[in-house]
């Protein structure tokens, strides 16, 4: 999820000692990308420690997380400018508002995890999404339109359709 401020922070961040000895850890995106093939290995070392299978979302999941998604907007009366929701993670971008981040970040994760709960194969224990969001705080209109654009874009990037969610307003600032 990304809101408003900076620099960036991470919220609820937990130790990681349990991938340690994959590679160092970057919060963030690299300004160089490693290889697709260096990505994969990881992923696929990474997969074989973790505590919950992996759900991937394909076209019927990410409809019941953006329906959740709305549900949310619209009780909350949040304002958001961007969304992707990819094979394996989402992007929000949402407007500064009365809730902290992570208040934020809570209504958006439990609705949709309730809602993938419902159509996935995935357990009650199931966390859905990870513990620990990572949020940028944005100052300027410049960085805003920047984000706004590149999330636009992760879903051509990952192979899918573009994607236009009712709930998403543009930046009119």
């Amino acid at each position: 999820m990304v809101t408003q401020r900076s620099p960036r922070e991470r919220i609820g961040a937990e130790p990681r000692t349990k991938f340690s000895d994959l590679g160092e850890i970057h919060f963030g995106r690299k300004r160089v990308q490693p290889p697709r093939r260096e990505i994969r290995e990881f992923y696929r070392k990474a997969e074989l420690r973790l505590d919950f299978p992996t759900l991937w979302l394909d076209d019927a999941k990410r409809q019941a997380i953006s329906d959740a998604f709305a549900r949310v907007v619209e009780s909350d009366r949040y304002t958001v400018w961007g969304c992707a929701i990819l094979k394996n993670h989402a992007h929000l971008f949402v407007r500064r508002h009365r809730d902290d981040a992570r208040t934020m970040w809570a209504r958006f994760a439990e609705s949709s995890r309730d809602a993938l709960r419902r159509l996935a194969d995935a357990s009650d224990d199931h966390p859905v999404w990870a513990n620990h969001p990572y949020a940028v705080f944005l100052y300027h209109p410049d960085d805003v339109r920047r984000v706004e654009a590149y999330i636009a874009q992760n879903p051509v990037k990952e192979g899918l359709p573009s994607q236009s969610w009712p709930f998403v307003k543009p930046y009119d600032g």
